[in-house]
């Protein structure tokens, strides 16, 4: 069963367990696909039903933000930690190269995805990258048969919320591919054109702060993250 926060269901997993779950799902028959909401994924899902029904109707869904934790707590449901979305695709990364499956990545602009692949391929030795394309396609066959034909068990798929969410939903059953992960800016990180937050900060539930610095102009999004825990605290207050 599922831990209702503001809406959306999420899974109660360790990272451990997360990427178990998610090795389950690339070995089972069908189409599967996972999502990895942060704060602001629940506040927009909060106005945007058909958003919050993409992310009730995966197959796997992980507390990405540290934000998410604390509501949690705060509405008595608390879980087991927080999944940074980055770190589970690490995970199902090692697992994947273990037993030669392939992975195709799609989103960022053009040329991310083709290097954040040849890194890959060094850091997960016997991980097949079997295709990339970019995130900025008109048309959705042609993207749709490149997946197909490279013959991928998992799709990251990096489009941006809510965009990749309402993409996995509809076009993924008809990829072959057995799992699809939407990882927002996550291939930015894996070509190393976006850095990561310090380890200290990500221990601490900070790489928000760490962004912030980096991209002050991030501020007028960042300040709205606060009202989730408005929102949890009044669920508390009314029993919701």
């Amino acid at each position: 069963m599922r831990t209702d926060i503001l809406g959306v269901g999420f899974d109660d997993l360790t990272l451990e367990e997360a990427a178990a779950a998610g090795a389950s799902l690339v070995e089972d028959q069908g189409f599967h696909y996972a999502v990895t909401p942060n704060p602001e994924f629940l506040l927009a899902a909060r106005k945007d039903q058909p958003f919050r029904q993409a992310l009730l109707d995966a197959d796997l869904v992980l507390a990405d933000g540290v934000g998410v934790v604390y509501s949690a707590k705060l509405l008595g449901r608390p879980l087991k930690g927080r999944v940074p979305g980055i770190e589970f695709a690490q995970a199902l990364m090692g697992w994947m190269a273990k037993h030669g499956k392939r992975l195709f990545l799609l989103g960022a602009k053009p040329g991310v995805a083709e290097l954040a692949a040849a890194n890959l391929r060094d850091q997960y030795p016997g991980l097949i990258l079997c295709g990339t394309h970019d995130g900025y396609f008109k048309e959705d066959e042609p993207v749709v048969q490149a997946i197909r034909e490279s013959g991928a068990d998992v799709v990251f798929v990096c489009l941006g919320a809510p965009k990749q969410e309402f993409w996995m939903a509809k076009h993924g059953p008809a990829t072959g591919a057995h799992l699809m992960v939407g990882l927002g800016g996550s291939l930015d990180v894996f070509a190393g054109v976006v850095e990561r937050a310090p380890e200290g900060f990500q221990k601490l539930g900070l790489e928000w702060l760490y962004r912030l610095m980096k991209e002050p102009k991030r501020f007028g999004r960042m300040a709205k993250l606060p009202l989730v825990l408005v929102y949890a605290l009044a669920g508390r207050i009314g029993g919701k």
